[in-house]
């Protein structure tokens, strides 16, 4: 499977998608310091700036496209302007989505979507022709010392959405509760297997290169280990 990736940011997103057996075809970031990033490790990927002047026309069409939009507007840290927020940015993820028509959809945001603006997420998704599941994962599931509650949506066009049959045998082992995630169930940290203490991260800025780009793009980024799960879940689904 190839994906596109919106709002990439340092690639999160890109990096996980990439462990589950997923190429890039191209990816859109328009902060100059995590473009760097992006031309670091992954060199040969097609890259976009500006969102909000790509003529989708031109751009192929990826299998999935990927995402996650600016938290600013709906972040409960912030103002709650939502809609009326100028980095309020799903309709241009939704004009992607409707001009490039890929089989998926895979969007991340912060639990403030929940009460602003998933309305406008999952209303568009349907008018597009897509059928939506969400849940919050938090990076704590995957092992981390630290919960990053994140809200994930996943969609498929409704041509492909009746999945029940065969994704029924993925609900072995898993609770009741999960009803989900085209009911693939939900990860788990397990027993014994955190995530090595943090302390060599560091969460200085002062006398490290770049070090505020560092710290604001990680604090933007996906967690990749989340999103690996949820590309290995998609690529069950597909084949």
């Amino acid at each position: 499977m190839r994906y596109g990736s919106l709002f990439t940011g340092i690639g999160g997103f890109d990096l996980g998608l990439d462990r589950a057996g997923m190429e890039c075809a191209w990816q859109v970031e328009i902060d100059d310091y995590a473009t760097k990033v992006l031309e670091k490790h992954w060199p040969e990927v097609k890259r976009y700036r500006d969102i909000r002047t790509i003529d989708w026309s031109q751009v192929e069409r990826p299998d999935l496209v990927c995402g996650g939009f600016p938290c600013q507007p709906v972040s409960l840290a912030g103002k709650g302007l939502a809609q009326q927020d100028e980095r309020w940015l799903w309709p241009e993820f939704a004009r992607c989505i409707g001009d490039l028509r890929p089989r998926f959809v895979l969007v991340e945001n912060v639990p403030g979507l929940l009460g602003q603006g998933m309305g406008d997420v999952l209303g568009d998704l349907a008018t597009l022709g897509y059928d939506a599941e969400w849940e919050s994962i938090p990076a704590a599931s995957v092992g981390a010392r630290h919960l990053r509650l994140r809200v994930f949506v996943v969609a498929s066009s409704s041509v492909l959405a009746n999945v029940e049959g065969k994704s029924a045998r993925y609900l072995e082992g898993h609770p009741p509760a999960v009803k989900r995630w085209f009911r693939l169930g939900k990860p788990a940290s397990g027993d014994g297997w955190l995530w090595p203490d943090e302390s060599g991260v560091g969460r200085r800025v002062y006398g490290v290169p770049r070090g505020v780009d560092r710290l604001r793009c990680l604090g933007n980024a996906v967690v990749p280990q989340v999103a690996e799960w949820i590309g290995r879940r998609i690529v069950e689904v597909a084949s």
